[in-house]
């Protein structure tokens, strides 16, 4: 054994602990990806042409923290464990086991695609409320977004959850969850590189381009979907789903269906822009 493949067992998942309650590295990476999100959202107002204030997306963060929070414990709900919170809906949202005595369990479970379209639903509504063009803002906000991803996916390494399926490449590592104590990919840190570091390099650089006008949600959606359908290859999937349809996890579903989205909304926002000069 290396050092490497024995990280895991090296971090607690706490970064304060008393009488069996404590803060874990998990919520500190979700505050950490909202503060990285909102610096970047200022330095673009600073620097770049944006009819936007700092007010405005200071009230807007809020929105987005309600969306991502509210549609990731739902999405989680709804995508990959309906059957037991449907027999247990006061697990939804309690931090306490009821159902077996009166426990502090915490909250533990949150869907991406789901957080995806709760802050989805907080841009359109908060865009109209606000009278902002929609896809001006969704330029905004966009490349600023999978950098602050990384953070969770960071969380998820340090909470031993999410991990790759067997390898014998010499970056496997040891995750103390893994009743089996097998050699596996640290998947977390490749989504956290790739659909984190990557994107937000991609994204970041085209941020502003006349010809990338309107798409950088679309772009976004294609980029982060095409990756994340790659690296569930090398991911466990979730002992209660394990593979589906064709042999796919949910992710890979759920994925999907997003890169597929953001190819149908770029054709769509293409085809409005030739109908306008061809009419002009």
């Amino acid at each position: 054994m290396n050092w490497w493949s024995q990280i895991p067992y090296k971090i607690s998942p706490y970064l304060i602990q008393i009488n069996g309650f404590g803060i874990r590295y998990y919520s500190l990476m979700y505050v950490l990806a909202f503060v990285t999100f909102y610096f970047l959202i200022k330095f673009r107002i600073k620097t770049e042409k944006f009819n936007v204030s700092m007010n405005l997306v200071d009230d807007f963060i809020i929105w987005a923290a309600i969306g991502v929070l509210l549609g990731g414990r739902l999405g989680y709900v709804l995508f990959y464990d309906f059957q037991y919170y449907i027999l247990h809906p006061f697990s939804v949202f309690l931090p306490f086991d009821v159902y077996n005595g009166f426990t502090f369990t915490g909250i533990s479970g949150m869907s991406y695609h789901g957080g995806l379209i709760g802050v989805v639903v907080a841009v359109y509504f908060f865009s109209r409320k606000n009278s902002l063009n929609l896809w001006k803002f969704s330029d905004l906000l966009t490349p600023a977004v999978p950098l602050g991803y990384t953070f969770g996916r960071l969380g998820n390494f340090f909470n031993s959850e999410l991990f790759g399926n067997a390898t014998t490449l010499p970056w496997g590592m040891y995750f103390p969850t893994d009743p089996t104590h097998t050699l596996r990919h640290p998947s977390q840190l490749y989504e956290a590189f790739f659909e984190g570091i990557v994107l937000f390099a991609i994204l970041w650089i085209i941020r502003g381009k006349k010809i990338f006008k309107h798409l950088m949600f679309s772009l976004y959606l294609i980029g982060y979907g095409l990756i994340r359908f790659c690296i569930e290859f090398m991911r466990k999937p979730d002992d209660h789903l394990n593979y589906l349809w064709y042999g796919l996890t949910m992710g890979q579903i759920l994925s999907l269906i997003m890169a597929l989205a953001g190819f149908s909304l770029l054709l769509k926002i293409f085809l409005k822009i030739r109908i306008r000069s061809t009419m002009s």
